[in-house]
């Protein structure tokens, strides 16, 4: 069974620390506009404490993603540098025609 993605526990946990204040607050009977203010102080601050490592794993993730050594292939790219070249290749040809 494959485990579950980093980023969505995170998120998930994102969502409850600002869920469970807001839904607390409103059943109390604060404002809804101060309820959502204070929630997400609440769950901002709490994120921050409580869900560093988390969040370093996916900033690790996301600089390591952006700063390959060599680009991750797709499964077209062939299929694009050939339709390109064959687009050159004929511009060229009504050029010097």
């Amino acid at each position: 069974m494959k485990s579950v993605p980093v980023w969505i526990w995170y998120t998930a946990l994102r969502i409850l620390l600002f869920a469970v204040p807001l839904a607390v607050l409103l059943i109390a009977g604060v404002n809804p506009w101060v309820s959502a203010a204070v929630a997400a102080l609440f769950g901002l601050s709490a994120s921050l404490v409580f869900l560093r490592r988390p969040r370093e794993s996916i900033a690790n993730d996301l600089y390591a993603a952006r700063h390959r050594e060599t680009p991750a292939p797709r499964a077209d790219d062939d299929e694009e540098d050939a339709a390109v070249d064959a687009n050159g290749r004929e511009r060229r040809d009504d050029a010097e025609a």
